[in-house]
């Protein structure tokens, strides 16, 4: 599979003496970058959102009468969760500081390469967060020997929505073309 960067590649090569390309969109490299780049920040905000929800619901179980009664291993798994919480803040709000440092130095494409792949990573620990802090929960709500297979049985499901099937669409229609 090709990356963002190959992809621009080509789409280079196919560029007429106008600038822009002859098949697909009808844009120049900085038109594509700026669509892209504002894409990327649409998926990023509702990612985003919803870790920072995540995380401030986990900053405050620490403090709760209950948390002093956790299991020793209840305990770690919530370290755990929190710091992947930490992690995923970090990687989605990165691309943030990324734009900010780097606007106005001509660097669109890359920038929107780079964040790219912040924002995958990012999902991917986000992933990584939920499934956490879903054994946590479950393990203190359910208490009983269905609760990793329960966990994994959703982690399968986060896996083929949020990486599966869009690689899955990928692949079937690029064959097509």
């Amino acid at each position: 599979m090709p990356t963002p960067r190959e992809r621009d590649d080509r789409a280079r090569t196919r560029e007429g003496e106008t600038g822009r390309e002859d098949k697909g969109r009808h844009e120049t490299q900085e038109e594509r970058a700026d669509r892209r780049w504002t894409e990327l920040l649409q998926e990023v905000r509702v990612a985003q959102t919803g870790v920072q929800i995540l995380f401030g619901f986990l900053l405050t179980v620490a403090f709760t009468p209950r948390f002093t009664t956790l299991a020793p291993t209840d305990r770690t798994i919530y370290v755990v969760t929190v710091v992947l919480g930490a992690a995923t803040t970090g990687a989605l709000v990165g691309p943030v500081s990324f734009h900010r440092i780097v606007t106005g130095r001509r660097l669109k494409p890359e920038t929107v390469v780079w964040v790219s792949r912040l924002t995958v990573v990012g999902l991917m620990l986000l992933l990584a967060t939920v499934a956490s802090a879903l054994l946590l929960i479950l393990r203190v709500a359910l208490r009983g020997p269905a609760v990793p297979w329960v966990v994994a049985g959703l982690v399968v499901w986060f896996v083929f929505c949020w990486f599966a099937l869009p690689c899955w669409a990928l692949f079937r229609y690029r064959a097509r073309k």
